[in-house]
């Protein structure tokens, strides 16, 4: 049920749509009231819709709101805050089982405060895909799949049994099972539908643009199908589930001019390489990017789905398209059904939606432009995915980073029990993965036609390399098997491993034990090739340094090939069966033997058939037998789900938030420190602060799964903080890993929290610039909060996580003036205070007073990033939880 807002302005307005009367807020009639709006950015208008659809005469949203909006277009600029209401929320299951693990404790809690625990459920539509749980531990053979879905369900369930006991406990919520793809492409495949529609108190069916939040930041894919989503932090996720607004300032929005097309044998992800390059050196951090120009039509919804899932990585908030007649085709396709497009057509060209061929360009706050014809082929790497590389430079760029990084040559070592040899630059890892291009049909077809060639020219991948196909949809099996590709595909080493996120996202599962060995004891610098979207330090592989980005045609020659040290394009991938050299040009197909076999191996029948009943699940899932309740029983000696600490000894009213007085540093870092260096979702060491804690609980080093697995159960997840294996603390120079001083002591960073902690001293964390890039991982924050650090004090942040802190009641601050850790000399030795906590506001000036070792003290200014009233709030009130659950309780 929503609820009706105001209407102030008198925008309702109703259209016959397939015989029924749909009521909408008119921007029409918003124009006569507010002033022309036919240049504001198609993401600029969904969110005018949202304030008139919630205009409750300023209680949260006014029609002042709405007119800051119109008046943008004079300014392309604003620090007016708005109150923004999405539609719907989307999880995946390593963000969603903390969701799902903090509902159940605010239950809990609302209990314990004399509250009504079904105060504690969604009031929007929630979906969450279980899809980040399953590894890559068998490969290459016709039964990986079957063999890793037994190991995945073996493993994770009792993480399986909480998340259907919340889909049987929780209103509106729904939950995928395992195996039945990655959540953003059964996003964009299923649950999107472009408009949405809801019935509302009157009774009358009311259609609105269909607008996500999502709790992983890839979300922005479903930008592709002019659905306006993002990534945002699970305890953000959880209040816009429990109905408050997200609050944002309104965006600048950038225009990127897409001209042109692309040329023969260049693919959508190259593309993609492309303007993410383009768009991290123009600057996008916490903007909108919106794609216009004549280049759109030539590019398929698939690819502006890929296109727009990149955002994260070229730092947008989003990177939205239009609709149009592509957006229709696709629907149609995957099985959409006919009155919802009408619909959707009749919606969006009512609104101003709809792209127009002829339109005037609107007005941006700045623009940049592309000729698609000049894409050339291209990877990114090797540690960011916004350092593109030509093809034909990839070997010098390895070259130069071992010379740089590594100083080191390149070296062969024997490889134990095996008839082979590796070497620096050696491609261990070759995955087909990740939601960003599996979602596209034209280059997963491309990679099925060259594993054709290449099989049938009788090349099979290196030894050495590990293989993988995970596709991010069903459907990509039944057209690859229509088109008569799995065979070739499964000949050359890439056989369907499952349906997941695998090794994009770091579940890569271990190499052969003789490989691992060779490449650490002699300091090799292995290299993966992957159709990803994060090519992060320590992210895919702990034995892998060099992770290149890459269509998944590539991925498949680079597996044949089996190296990044030679030219690409000039020496051979591999011998073939008659003894003769075979090139690259060889086996990559043309663009007509791509889209005429998409044309025969894909049709509507294939989404629906897959989709009909796709909460339903395979036998492991239908076998999980749980019953709902309104609380849940935690399970006493669990070391997956724990009732976490942050609402002990809570009460109705806020404790007083004070100054933080004579604070030590735990961490201080350089730039560019991902969420995966705070919070690794990846393998966990025996030897490190959470390895031990799971041994001393009985479990065994074989079943410690993943930090991503375990983000249920706050002991892990708090000692598996700053623990990245790449991390590099200055505090502690010369050491990698997660590693920090008490005194002039060296201890893992857990450690030395803890003793910093029974101290009653509160910690600062310093960094450099871009902190908190990468996925939108909420335990970056929480497990930063449970460590102790009260203020992070950085050059500049990552939209997601700067908010995720501000909501777990940490400050963040922003040096000042050209002032970095550097210029001003910061070690661990020094203490830190910063004043008048209590009467901060948004984005105030404070001083930071620095006591050095021996005593002398000075002081420098920083921002405070709590950026609008609201934040200010959830601070005051410890995080943006408590302020809920008050607000609920009350």
């Amino acid at each position: 049920m929503t609820a009706v807002g105001l209407d102030t302005l008198g925008t309702r307005a109703t259209m016959e749509v397939g015989g029924r009367t749909i009521a909408y807020y008119s921007l029409t009639k918003a124009a006569e009231k507010l002033g022309d709006i036919s240049r504001l950015p198609f993401s600029m208008k969904v969110l005018l819709e949202n304030m008139l659809r919630f205009e409750d005469g300023g209680f949260t949203v006014s029609t002042a709101d709405a007119q800051a909006i119109v008046d943008w277009q004079k300014n392309p600029s604003s620090d007016a805050e708005i109150q923004y209401r999405p539609a719907r929320v989307l999880l995946q299951d390593f963000t969603g089982v903390p969701c799902v693990v903090d509902l159940a404790a605010m239950r809990d809690a609302i209990a314990k405060l004399g509250g009504d625990t079904s105060k504690i459920n969604p009031l929007v539509p929630v979906h969450l895909v279980i899809d980040h749980s399953v590894m890559v531990d068998e490969f290459g053979h016709p039964k990986a799949f079957e063999q890793n879905v037994e190991i995945e369900y073996y493993r994770n369930g009792e993480r399986y049994d909480f998340l259907k006991w919340g889909s049987k406990s929780l209103d509106n919520f729904k939950a995928v099972p395992p195996g039945t793809g990655i959540c953003h492409q059964v996003n964009l495949e299923n649950i999107a539908q472009a408009v949405w529609t809801s019935t509302d108190e009157s009774g009358a069916i009311v259609a609105y643009p269909d607008t996500c939040v999502g709790t992983d930041s890839h979300t922005t894919m479903i930008n592709g199908l002019g659905v306006l989503g993002w990534g945002v932090g699970g305890i953000e996720a959880e209040a816009a589930m429990l109905g408050q607004p997200v609050s944002m300032l309104i965006p600048e929005v950038v225009g990127f001019k897409l001209t042109g097309q692309l040329r023969e044998g260049v693919t959508a992800t190259d593309l993609v390489l492309t303007c993410t390059n383009m768009l991290r050196k123009h600057g996008v951090v916490g903007r909108f990017v919106e794609y216009y120009g004549p280049g759109l039509a030539s590019l398929s919804l698939a690819d502006r789905a890929t296109l727009a899932n990149m955002a994260p990585e070229y730092g947008a908030t989003c990177g939205f398209f239009g609709i149009d007649d592509k957006t229709l085709d696709y629907m149609r396709l995957t099985g959409r059904d006919e009155d919802a497009l009408a619909l959707v057509e009749a919606y969006a060209k009512e609104q101003g939606f709809w792209i127009e061929p002829d339109a005037v360009d609107p007005v941006f706050t700045s623009t940049l432009e592309l000729d698609m014809s000049t894409v050339v082929p291209s990877l990114a790497g090797p540690k960011r995915p916004q350092d593109r590389v030509d093809l034909t430079e990839v070997d010098d760029v390895f070259a130069k980073d071992m010379a740089e990084t590594y100083k080191k040559a390149n070296q062969r070592v024997a490889v134990e029990g095996k008839d082979f040899d590796i070497g620096d630059g050696d491609v261990m890892i070759a995955a087909i993965t990740s939601c960003t291009n599996t979602s596209n049909p034209g280059v997963m077809v491309a990679a099925g036609l060259v594993a054709k060639k290449a099989n049938e020219l009788g090349l099979r991948p290196k030894p050495w390399v590990k293989t993988s196909l995970a596709p991010g949809s069903q459907v990509v099996t039944d057209y690859f098997e229509k088109a008569g590709l799995q065979p070739h595909l499964d000949a050359v080493g890439f056989n369907l491993v499952g349906y997941g996120c695998t090794t994009c996202i770091g579940n890569s599962g271990p190499l052969a034990e003789p490989i691992s060995k060779a490449i650490n004891d002699n300091g090799l610098v292995a290299a993966a090739v992957i159709s990803g979207n994060r090519n992060f330090e320590g992210r895919v592989s702990p034995d892998v340094r060099a992770n290149f980005l890459a269509s998944p045609p590539l991925v498949v020659a680079y597996a044949l090939k089996g190296t990044v040290i030679e030219d690409f394009t000039t020496t051979p991938i591999g011998t073939g069966k008659n003894g003769q050299d075979v090139f690259l040009k060889d086996i990559w197909p043309t663009n007509l033997e791509v889209a005429d076999t998409m044309a025969s191996c894909m049709d509507r029948s294939m989404f629906q058939a897959r989709y009909a009943n796709v909460y339903k699940g395979d036998e492991h899932w239908q076998a999980i037998n749980v019953e709902g309740s309104e609380t849940y029983s935690w399970r006493a000696g669990s070391t997956y789900v724990a009732n976490p600490p942050y609402f002990e000894g809570m009460s109705m009213t806020p404790a007083p938030v004070g100054d933080i007085v004579e604070a030590k540093p735990l961490a201080i870092l350089g730039d560019s420190i991902t969420t995966d260096h705070i919070s690794p979702a990846g393998s966990i060491k025996a030897d490190s602060p959470a390895g031990k804690w799971l041994m001393e609980h009985q479990v065994a080093k074989a079943d410690f799964n993943s930090y991503g697995a375990r983000r249920g159960h706050h002991e892990v997840m708090m000692r598996g903080t700053f623990a990245n294996i790449r991390i590099k603390n200055e505090m502690v120079p010369g050491i990698e890993g997660g590693m920090s001083r008490y005194g002039q002591e060296v201890m893992p960073i857990y450690d030395a929290a803890m003793r910093h902690k029974a101290d009653g001293t509160p910690l600062v964390v310093i960094a450099g610039k871009e902190y908190g890039t990468g996925s939108s991982r909420d335990w970056a924050a929480k497990g930063t909060n449970l460590l102790g650090v009260k203020a992070v004090i950085v050059e500049s942040f990552e939209r997601i996580h700067r908010s995720n802190l501000v909501g777990m009641g940490v400050l963040p601050l922003q040096f000042q003036n050209g002032d970095t850790r550097e210029t001003l000399g910061l070690t661990g030795d020094d203490t830190f205070t910063i004043r008048g906590i209590a009467d901060l506001k948004p984005r105030q000036q404070v001083t930071v007073e620095v006591t050095r070792a021996d005593g002398s003290t000075f002081s420098f200014e920083a921002l405070c990033r709590i950026d609008t009233a609201n934040e200010l709030e959830y601070f005051m009130n410890g995080g943006i939880l408590h302020y809920v659950l008050r607000k609920l309780a009350a």
